[in-house]
């Protein structure tokens, strides 16, 4: 090892984890994503931010700002203090219908592992209100519904949550004015509410105060919760934003103003431009008595007509066919189910002139439904022999998997053996057509490291962040999509089979693509997390060298495998040589010669010699981007191996 790399590799070791600088904002309102992480169905609707999706029956929206603040002191390993105040509103379509509400969170991750939607608040799991160890993750929620699970008797609360959805402390929504007296607040009238949190680390204490926008703040906070256990559920850095989520009711949660400041009071927000967002009128038109029954009398007579239309009509088609009825276990799954006809609408008949691409399962269709949100429509062949079988696994494992580096699957059709599953439109295409051949455009090295990060993120994602381990069987550069902002996510979950933590995956058929199959493969046909690492370690190759993992030369007898060539020039001392020559001089060299090395570590023959993926997210994430990864040379091997 040359001794510059070995002084690199010693201080990525040895180095102290980066730190963090002081965090000071205000959003006045909200017109683009700029310092903001938004995630699932959470999106800026100007001048606010929409978290959930009222066309999606379960839906999950985050809003984290992007850079995490320092909330133990690295000096005296105390914890810090910051302040925040916010504006939100929560408006239901019915009034009646069960609610869910607003949380402002506190985590150490952006996605929490397991999270879902309705009364878990978009950031909890489903396996328990108290079955999780301390982990970090705080909450505030400001809650419009009650939850007997949880032992709330209240529909309308605030409540301090520690890594459950079971609050520690809730109090009635409302607050305390200047005579002392309690004036409650009904937080699903849709009026807009300011709320005010102080998080004082050395006191181990929160402080929750709310109050009707446009008001002074209330002196007496309406919450307060001091306990040092919280000194068990945070880490040395923290990422604050909101979350909320729903289930079948549509119940509108906006954000509308945020300020924040971890070295000071946070700044206050200007509250006299806002918008206000009214329920609909559900009362009747005023008619008289008279006028009244004989509307409602007509009505009665029309709608008997209209059910006995509607009787005949369905049972000709149930005689007809019976292509559509839902299976037993089409129910089991959240989804979405699309209508045939509104798909084949959004494709303009499945036109070819939609075509987005093909592969062994079928075309795949840019689509626009009616509400103009663009789709990708996949149809599985009907002539394919795994059909149904595959189908369900990817209704399975993207029907419940969620993050934000993961090609979101939106709902899915079956008409008779044809299957259909709606995804998030990518609107740059994949990988491969930004960096082999004739590339749509210029994709610089910074781009490159960027979209490899997110994969690797999503990745990490499918192997250690759900309670069950998710093995892709299928990473290539054609399976990475780029959305608008040129970020990657993984798709394609076709192959993907589930076994739970701990287990060893079943022996099944070798599936992938020639050039990112991991050696063990050829004798043991067990796809593992390592085996998903190794075709990881291609596709790094690919994006760093702009070459395919398998090419045809002249000048040699046998096709060039990219992962060998590069091991060859490692050994020779001679990578930067492999380097795409179109990103020449966009590209630090310590650090190209650390992404290789690593891309090599991901391809070590030996699956126990691999990194993991939470490994190469640290190491591609890292703030000092010149130091190489912990990778030295195996004598032996003459390959890098973590």
């Amino acid at each position: 090892m040359k001794p510059q790399t070995l002084v690199l590799v010693l201080m990525f070791i040895l180095s102290p984890p980066p730190t963090t600088t002081a965090v000071d904002f205000l959003f006045n309102s909200f017109t683009s994503t700029t310092n903001l992480t938004l995630s699932h169905d959470a999106r800026i609707q100007p001048p606010v931010i929409r978290l959930s999706n009222d066309s999606n029956q379960w839906s999950i929206g985050r809003a984290f700002y992007q850079t995490p603040i320092q909330i133990t002191q690295p000096s005296s390993n105390t914890l810090t203090v910051f302040s925040t105040q916010f504006v939100f509103s929560i408006l239901p379509e019915i009034s009646s219908s069960p609610g869910f509400g607003i949380t402002f969170v506190l985590s150490n991750v952006t996605d929490p592992p397991g999270a879902v939607g309705g009364q878990y608040l978009g950031v909890f799991s489903n396996s328990g209100a108290r079955s999780g160890a301390p982990a970090p993750l705080i909450a505030v929620e400001f809650d419009t519904g009650v939850n007997d699970e949880f032992n709330e008797t209240n529909g309308n609360h605030v409540g301090i949550d520690l890594n459950s959805p079971e609050s520690e402390v809730y109090v009635d929504a409302g607050y305390y004015n200047s005579t002392g007296s309690f004036i409650p607040i009904n937080m699903r009238s849709g009026q807009n509410i300011h709320a005010w949190i102080e998080f004082n680390g050395p006191r181990s204490e929160i402080n929750v105060t709310i109050a009707p926008a446009g008001m002074s703040r209330p002196v007496r906070p309406l919450l307060t919760y001091r306990d040092p256990i919280i000194a068990n559920y945070v880490s040395p850095q923290m990422y604050v934003g909101f979350s909320s989520g729903k289930t079948t009711w549509v119940e509108a949660q906006r954000v509308l103003a945020w300020s924040f400041s971890d070295t000071g009071v946070a700044r206050n927000i200007n509250t006299t431009n806002l918008p206000v967002f009214l329920p609909q009128s559900e009362s009747n038109s005023g008619l008289s008595t008279g006028a009244i029954v004989g509307v409602v009398c007509g009505s009665v007579g029309f709608f008997l007509c209209l059910l006995g239309v509607c009787g005949y009509v369905w049972l000709k088609k149930r005689n007809e066919s019976k292509e559509d009825e839902v299976e037993d276990w089409e129910l089991e799954y959240w989804p979405h189910r699309y209508d045939y006809e509104e798909l084949k609408t959004a494709t303009n008949g499945f036109s070819k002139d939609q075509i987005l691409g093909a592969g062994g399962f079928g075309k795949v269709y840019k689509g626009t439904l009616s509400n103009k949100t663009e789709v990708a429509v996949k149809c599985v062949n009907h002539d394919s022999k795994q059909g149904l079988r595959e189908f369900m696994s990817e209704i399975e494992s993207m029907g419940r998997l969620q993050h934000k580096n993961l090609v979101q699957m939106r709902g899915w059709c079956r008409k008779g053996n044809e299957l259909l599953l709606v995804y998030d439109y990518m609107a740059n295409g994949s990988l491969n057509t930004w960096v082999f051949d004739k590339p749509k455009g210029d994709l610089g090295w910074v781009g490159r490291k960027r979209v490899l990060a997110d994969v690797a993120e999503g990745l990490s994602y499918l192997h250690h962040g759900w309670e069950q381990v998710v093995v892709h069987r299928d990473i290539k550069s054609s399976n990475v999509l780029l959305d608008l902002d040129m970020r990657g996510r993984l798709g394609d979950f076709g192959l993907a089979k589930l076994y739970t933590q701990g287990e060893v995956p079943g022996t099944t058929r070798v599936v992938g693509t020639l050039g990112y199959l991991a050696p063990e493969l050829a004798m043991l046909a067990a796809p593992t997390t390592a085996s998903d690492v190794y075709s990881f370690g291609v596709v790094v190759l690919e994006v760093a060298c702009g070459r395919k993992p398998i090419e045809t030369w002249r000048d040699r007898d046998e096709d060039m495998i990219l992962v060998d060539l590069v091991r060859e020039k490692y050994v020779e001392g001679k990578l930067l040589e492999l380097v795409d020559v179109r990103i020449k001089g966009e590209y630090d060299v310590a650090e190209m010669e650390a992404v290789m090395k690593l891309g090599l570590s991901c391809c070590h023959t030996d699956p126990v010699h691999r990194p993991t993926m939470r490994e190469v997210v640290t190491i591609l994430l890292g703030e000092d981007t010149t130091v190489a990864p912990r990778v030295v040379l195996q004598e032996s091997t003459k390959e890098p191996s973590p």
